[in-house]
């Protein structure tokens, strides 16, 4: 079997990771909206979790939304994950420096696993699941949200725009999100039963186009495409990026949106308990019965 695509640099990814861990706070309004939505899930299913994972736990979002809600008593050890370790650094609990490709879990030794902005940066998201689904026991949960396709869709155009003018040609500048669409089917793909996909997009405005890209940066969730442009950003580029966001997407107030789609999953390791679907012609009561309709034969040709 090929290996698949090296679409990311995730050691560059790392690097930014670090370098955003100190000023995360200031710009991680994302990762908490996307902590709570995933404890509000947890809080609807009524089970104990003896063992669970934070993977991409960032500062600790999950954690600390956990703690405020009905579910925490219910969840035991929670290891908290991470691939850079200046995230992990400076705070309490089960800490643990991981790789989502690499996982280090043994097969079914977690109960939950849950994630938030850190599979959209797999080079394989099918093979990061597997190892998650591996990892889960028989019948655990995984929760997990990541970046969908709509993702920054003004910045995109305004930067392909600006190249164009400026340099005849654009190139990648922002990362490819995965289509919202196809995310059920990761789960399906990936071995997990009853898969769930939703989509919580989220627009967030600016004074201007440079409090995005600053935010980005506090976040890590810049660029890291093994491919980059070849030329950097340039004042001029990002200027005339910038009068075009404003032209296409600013409001009556001057001000620009900025559109984050969180995708989040919800899928369980295959265990025998669960619901299946009948097999065809295995029903027990014809749909016309059921509906208390008559049921007419199709005209032959």
């Amino acid at each position: 079997m090929s290996a698949p695509p090296r679409l990311f640099d995730r050691a560059l990814h790392r690097r930014r990771l670090d370098r955003a861990a100190a000023g995360f706070a200031g710009a991680d309004f994302l990762q908490r909206r996307a902590a709570l939505d995933l404890v509000e899930r947890l809080e609807a299913i009524m089970r104990d979790f003896p063992v669970a994972v934070d993977l991409s736990a960032r500062r600790g979002a999950f954690r600390e939304a956990l703690a405020g809600s009905d579910a925490a008593a219910r969840v035991g050890l929670l290891i908290e994950a991470e691939l850079s370790p200046a995230m992990l650094a400076g705070r309490a609990g089960p800490r643990l420096v991981a790789d989502e490709e690499r996982l280090p879990f043994a097969p079914a030794s977690l109960d939950l696993a849950v994630g938030a902005f850190g599979l959209h940066w797999t080079n394989d998201v099918v093979g990061a699941l597997i190892q998650v689904r591996r990892a889960l026991k028989p019948d655990g949960l995984l929760l997990a949200a990541f970046l969908g396709g709509s993702t920054l869709t003004e910045l995109r155009q305004a930067l392909t725009q600006a190249e164009d003018e400026l340099w005849g040609g654009a190139g990648s500048r922002v990362s490819p999100f995965a289509d919202s669409r196809d995310a059920a089917g990761l789960l399906q793909r990936a071995g997990f039963a009853l898969p769930v996909a939703d989509v919580d997009r989220v627009s967030v405005r600016y004074d201007h186009p440079l409090k995005l890209f600053a935010d980005l940066r506090q976040m890590g969730e810049t660029n890291v495409l093994a491919e980059r442009h070849p030329r950097a950003l340039t004042r001029a580029l990002i200027a005339r990026a910038g009068e075009i966001y404003a032209e296409r997407f600013a409001g009556p107030d001057g001000r620009i949106p900025a559109t984050f789609e969180i995708v989040t999953l919800t899928g369980w390791a295959p265990h025998e308990s669960q619901p299946r679907p009948l097999k065809p012609g295995s029903a027990k009561m014809r749909l016309a019965d059921a509906l208390g309709t008559i049921e007419h034969p199709l005209p032959r040709n």
